[in-house]
């Protein structure tokens, strides 16, 4: 990994007209932006389709795309959809996704598309290429000839062949038009960075399709579930509740439904950032009728014999460790022995008095640096709820004089001058919000995800003094 910047914005807070970011013409807009201030990456949260509470993190299918990503403009000069049909989905806000309305009008919407597509065999071809992709396909359409249900309590298996149809093509069409979006940004020297959640959904194809890889009663329903131990964000620890993987049968076939996801997302990302990696070494198991994660117990992971097949199937597409929350010793060692860079955040460099990994006098070269992650605040958020000792502190390490409501430009060109070889910023700290910009807090169920740019905003980016950065600290 050489010394380079990037900017982190998933595709959903992208501006646009149509209630969500999509593959569009903001896209490449975005693209043009980074590059016109000097940065090589962006990277994204995960591509897959979101739960209940907007979280891109629990997916019917960590294989399949985000339907509301598919670009609505596109279809429309495709002849797919009508003018008056693009008319009646513009946006009534710019600064938030809509995901109630997306909820009742964006699929309706994408399976009329879908009905009028003329020649099925391109769309049928295309997924016909891709067992994941075909069995998602098929575990939507049953869903809805099954009202919604989870799989455990399905009683019909006949679908309707329209409904399967539409999967299909939106699909097929995400996948397109994301390949041309990432053909843009390459080049234009820009690198994608993707994301892979650890964890998968209960209710997903992954699991309905392949039952033994998990840990699950006779009926389907997982004996353990996921989550983390009491932290930093949350005293009672997080309680996902995703199903854990039996990993002593994964071992039996080379870990292959693992290895083919990630050879799957080396045809989307030229990088991936592996969530939860510190999982990978030990992981926390709770019982399935816990009420808190505190009632969870670490198991051993996979560890390196597993992280070496990864790599393996990555081919040139670089891995990214997550290795943040509880890091013991053992979890050092897996990283460094893997030989892939880790994290650091600069947030989480002062949470004592101290010395820290995440202070950036400490940064390695082999790592990846960010101001925070999409589960921080905001650079200015985080100053602002500091209090005064250590906000002076922190002002002091970084050599700001002035206005401390300007500190963060302080805080990230001292990251910019570390040795780490990345850094990336989230699109907030770039253009310097608060609190109220911030797209994720852990542990806290609504209000999450959400968070929009505008053109405007972008435009009111300082190119100039971004190019200056990147410059000056050999970026």
């Amino acid at each position: 990994m050489q010394r380079k910047s990037g900017v982190l914005m998933h595709i959903s807070s992208l501006d646009g007209q149509y209630s969500v970011g999509s593959f569009g013409a903001s896209a490449r807009y975005f693209v043009d932006l980074l590059a016109d201030c000097g940065f090589s990456y962006w990277q994204v949260l995960p591509f897959c389709m979101a739960d209940e509470y907007n979280s891109p993190y629990k997916s019917y299918s960590s294989f399949a795309g985000n339907p509301y990503f598919v670009d609505l403009e596109t279809l429309f000069h495709q002849g797919l959809i009508t003018a008056k049909e693009l008319a009646g989905a513009e946006q009534t806000s710019p600064y938030l996704c809509e995901f109630d309305r997306l909820g009742r009008e964006r699929l309706p919407l994408l399976k009329q598309a879908a009905l009028r597509v003329k020649d099925r065999a391109e769309v049928e071809d295309f997924i016909a290429r891709s067992a994941y992709l075909t069995e998602f396909c098929r575990f939507m359409a049953l869903k809805d000839a099954n009202g919604g249900a989870p799989w455990q309590e399905w009683t019909t298996e006949e679908m309707d062949g329209d409904v399967l149809f539409a999967w299909k093509f939106i699909q097929f069409e995400f996948f397109r038009q994301w390949r041309e979006i990432k053909d843009y940004a390459n080049r234009r020297g820009i690198r994608i960075i993707g994301d892979i959640p650890i964890y998968v959904s209960l209710d997903s194809s992954d699991v309905w399709s392949n039952k033994e890889q998990f840990l699950l009663d006779r009926k389907g329903y997982p004996t353990f579930v996921a989550g983390v131990s009491p932290d930093y964000f949350c005293e009672d620890g997080q309680l996902w509740g995703n199903p854990l993987y039996d990993w002593r049968r994964m071992r039996q076939d080379d870990y292959r439904w693992w290895c083919d996801r990630i050879r799957h997302m080396s045809t989307m990302f030229d990088c991936v950032r592996i969530d939860h990696f510190r999982g990978l070494e030990s992981f926390w198991a709770i019982p399935a009728h816990a009420q808190t994660a505190k009632e969870g117990k670490w198991r051993k992971g996979p560890g390196l014999p597993f992280v070496k097949a990864l790599k393996a199937a990555a081919g040139e597409m670089e891995i990214i460790a997550e290795d943040l929350g509880d890091i013991t010793p053992e979890v050092y060692r897996l990283v460094q022995n893997s030989g892939l860079p880790g994290m650091r955040v600069f947030q989480f460099g002062f949470l004592s008095e101290g010395d820290s990994i995440h202070r950036p006098h400490n940064y390695p070269a082999h790592c990846v640096a960010y101001t925070g992650t999409h589960d921080n605040n905001t650079l200015l958020g985080y100053l602002w709820e500091l209090d005064d000792a250590t906000r002076a502190y922190v002002l002091n390490y970084c050599g700001h004089q002035g206005d401390w409501k300007d500190g963060w430009k302080s805080m990230i060109r001292t990251v910019f001058a570390s040795h780490a070889d990345l850094v990336m910023l989230p699109i907030q700290d770039v253009l310097g919000y608060g609190r109220d910009t911030r797209l994720n807090t852990p542990g806290k169920a609504d209000g999450n995800w959400a968070y929009r740019v505008t053109r405007e905003q972008l435009d009111s980016i300082d190119r100039q003094r971004l190019r200056r950065l990147n410059a000056l600290y050999g970026r």
